[in-house]
């Protein structure tokens, strides 16, 4: 099972350091698994970080950067290697951008339930009607799901859509219709189910079971009790509620670095906020393990707990996760319950590992890894490591946030390098970033995780060893990007005849 935490932040973790008691129950989950200090996602958003994650590639590889990307049909997905091999596959997903946006990343799943439009959507997903009525009732749902996402994926694709949907007027609207954080305690419940009473799935079938939760991801709502918790000024100061209340509805400031700072009280506001989410969450995914506990199945599951980015606070002068590759957007959470012990539990790994390696971790769980390059996991040392003990990511700009700024705010474009192609490798104990051609940051990840002082001036040999280390990956990067598609990849009728049925084929 792979859980995404979309948007979680490693250093807002407990188990990862941070002072509050935002994760009891992630914290529990890692002392019995193996936990990785220093993950790191591939690339810096949703869909190329989730397509790393599907293909094992990185985002130069995939060449799914951009809202409008599709992934290559000559790259197989996770979920369609293993549904090839005779799993369930089974997703339950709450980011639009994975579970609306028609991309490829849903290829290889029978079953896919979406929750983040105005109804939870069921693309490929088995059913039985118990009358007439309700087999009709059921269609017409499907068919109104089918047309609400295609005019979600529309406004993904649209400059004009996109910029009328961030309009004042238009905001609120579009956050309630789209349901933009889905429906947490909902999506467990589905998948919980899904896994304890295997309802749909043959007697000895094993599940892929892919979960993505938008708790930690703007606008901030959390439940008063955990805003009492982490941030209590917000209840008792108006200016706290009116700063706030103007975030959540800014969704162009979500994307957009920021002239100056914010000041201290507006960072305590997000802060505080953010953890009261990240806090929130904890239960419900601690609620979700326990069920699997107390009915016997998390001692028969392979768990992975990962995020795809983090997100920028006000960090600096940085919001979101649009144009960055600082460890606020890169270094994210990972932990794996192996109840085989191919992951030792209660294990700590210190070295750097990439999440697109989850790719080769499930293949190899599940005995499919039929290539040199797939046998690699992140149980193996880094001796074996192809890369030479270096992880990558790449930030290339998301145009249509991109196409924004540079109608709003042209200044920032220049002054922010939002218009360049980011690059980072760490290896060791350093990280280097490239923005562009010739900025260069050099940042000690032991002494300086906030990544405060660069160090490229002092450093200059580490400069250099680690900046050949990126122009030989830069260097394998195919210069043509592989054809994509957008109809099905596969060739399973039932398959087809039940996306025709939703909209999804012609």
């Amino acid at each position: 099972m792979l859980l995404v935490l979309d948007t979680q932040r490693a250093d807002r973790l407990s188990c990862y350091g941070h002072t509050s008691a935002t994760s009891p129950y992630l914290d529990a989950l890692a002392a019995e698994a193996t936990f990785f200090r220093h993950a790191i996602a591939p690339a810096q958003w949703t869909i190329p970080a989730h397509a790393s994650m599907f293909t094992g590639v990185y985002p130069s590889r995939h060449h799914t950067h951009q809202s409008d990307a599709v992934l290559p049909a000559t790259l197989t997905t996770l979920a369609e290697r293993l549904r090839t091999g005779g799993f369930f596959t089974a997703g339950f997903c709450n980011n639009p951008l994975v579970g609306v946006v028609n991309n490829g990343l849903r290829r290889g799943f029978y079953s896919f339930l979406n929750y983040s439009g105005l109804m939870t959507s069921r693309p490929n997903q088995a059913g039985t009607h118990s009358n007439l009525f309700d087999k009709y009732r059921q269609l017409f749902k499907r068919c109104l799901a089918a047309l609400l996402n295609r005019a979600q994926d529309a406004f993904a694709r649209s400059d004009l859509l996109l910029a009328l949907s961030f309009t004042p007027m238009v905001v609120p609207l579009w956050q309630t219709a789209l349901s933009f954080k889905g429906n947490t305690s909902r999506s467990l419940h589905d998948a919980a189910r899904l896994l304890v009473e295997r309802r749909g799935v043959e007697r000895d079938q094993s599940v892929f079971c892919f979960i993505n939760l938008m708790g930690a991801h703007m606008p901030y709502r959390p439940p008063r009790r955990f805003v009492a918790q982490f941030a209590p000024h917000v209840l008792r100061d108006k200016t706290a509620r009116t700063y706030l209340r103007r975030f959540n509805s800014d969704i162009y400031g979500w994307l957009a670095p920021l002239h100056s700072a914010i000041n201290a009280e507006q960072k305590a506001t997000l802060d505080g906020m953010y953890d009261a989410e990240v806090a929130n969450q904890d239960v419900h995914v601690g609620a979700f393990i326990d069920k699997l506990r107390s009915s016997g199945r998390l001692e028969h599951t392979l768990l992975i707990i990962c995020a795809d980015h983090g997100d920028h606070l006000g960090e600096k002068q940085m919001m979101g996760h649009g144009f960055s590759l600082y460890n606020e957007l890169v270094h994210v959470p990972l932990i794996i319950r192996d109840p085989d012990d191919d992951f030792p539990r209660g294990t700590v790994v210190e070295r750097f590992v990439s999440t697109r390696r989850l790719f080769n971790t499930v293949l190899t769980a599940a005995g499919m890894a039929d290539a040199p390059e797939q046998t690699l996991t992140l149980a193996h040392s880094a001796g074996n490591d192809p890369d030479a003990g270096g992880v990558f990511a790449e930030a290339l700009p998301p145009q249509n946030a991109l196409r924004m700024i540079r109608r709003r705010q042209p200044d920032l474009i220049q002054a922010r390098d939002c218009d360049q192609v980011r690059r980072a490798v760490c290896n060791d104990r350093h990280k280097l970033i490239q923005t562009g051609e010739h900025r260069l940051e050099l940042y000690s990840m032991e002494e300086d995780p906030g990544e405060t002082l660069n160090l490229e001036a002092i450093l200059p040999e580490r400069v250099e060893a680690l900046q050949q280390q990126l122009q030989m990956f830069v260097a394998q990067t195919p210069t043509t990007p592989p054809p994509t598609t957008r109809t099905v990849a596969h060739d399973d009728p039932e398959v087809q005849r039940r996306l025709r049925d939703l909209g999804y084929l012609e």
